[in-house]
């Protein structure tokens, strides 16, 4: 097939969490998934003064798994089975939520003292419908377990799901695509073609896909098939992200995901009700429902 230009440019949305800004591309009007992936944060690059950081409150999720990936800086992860995992740049946290799980993330207490930067991913995939209620579980993957795949004036890291004849040790649940790739100036990769849905997203540089250069800020998605060369203008990175289309439409509200709008109902009392596991060593505080703020 003839070079594509992209056929889809989802702008990104400024979203603050409380002393830092994201950048959220999925889900959006345009399109609610991508594969299975049905949110996409870009966090940063943010720098915090000695005494700040990150706190996300414990918060409850359903049906999805979360994808936290960092370019730099640090986080410490507890969630309600009991995990406790700081995570560092090029490491994978993959939280399955499948019928329920509550966690938080916060800056450790030795990297809020002396300050310091966070820059990452943090991605949401929807679950196939007989995963949605699977127990949930944690898994940590540093960033030495992860495959790295060396192309002509690249290096592609399999964060999770299979690409460029690698697969990453993370256990994903459907055909996924996540990786995280660095080029040198003029260098040339082909898009993964094992996948029916694919998309791209400049982190930093420049990048033309097929002679079009790729919108700064935004998410471009390709047409399944599409053949359609990435070029680095400048030194550049970028995340792939794709996989299989999902086994039928989602809902999807504030931080629960369901093939069904009734679950995502009794997720909602749950979580109002006092229902969900609490967080050791994190239990004093919480995020509300958003109705009830």
């Amino acid at each position: 097939m003839a070079d594509e230009a992209p056929t889809l440019s989802i702008a990104a949305r400024t979203r603050n969490l409380g002393g830092f800004d994201v950048r959220r591309l999925l889900p959006a009007a345009e399109r609610r998934l991508v594969g299975p992936f049905i949110f996409f944060d870009h966090i940063g690059p943010a720098a915090f003064d000695p005494g700040r950081g990150v706190d996300v409150r414990p918060h409850p999720h359903i049906g999805l798994a979360t994808v936290t990936y960092l370019f730099e800086g640090e986080l410490t992860h507890r969630d309600s089975l009991g995990s406790t995992q700081v995570i560092r740049a090029g490491d994978v946290n993959w939280m399955l939520a499948g019928r329920g799980i509550v966690h938080s993330e916060r800056t450790g207490a030795d990297t809020r003292a002396r300050g310091g930067r966070l820059h990452g991913i943090q991605s949401w995939v929807a679950l196939p419908q007989a995963d949605e209620e699977s127990a949930p579980a944690f898994d940590h993957h540093p960033a030495a377990s992860l495959p790295v795949v060396a192309r002509p004036g690249a290096e592609i890291r399999i964060v999770a799901g299979s690409a460029y004849g690698a697969t990453s040790p993370v256990a994903v649940r459907s055909s996924t695509l996540y990786a995280d790739v660095v080029l040198q100036t003029g260098a040339e990769l082909a898009l993964p073609d094992q996948h029916a849905e694919r998309a791209a997203y400049v982190v930093e540089g420049a990048v033309a896909a097929g002679g079009a250069p790729l919108r700064p800020g935004a998410l471009t998605v390709f047409a399944a098939g599409a053949s359609a060369p990435l070029r680095a203008l400048q030194p550049s990175r970028l995340v792939l992200i794709g996989g299989a289309p999902l086994d039928g439409p989602r809902h999807i509200w504030w931080n629960f995901v369901s093939s069904s709008e009734e679950r995502i109902q009794r997720a909602k009392a749950d979580w109002r009700d006092g229902h969900f596991p609490k967080v050791p060593g994190d239990d004093r505080e919480w995020i509300p429902l958003p109705e009830d703020r």
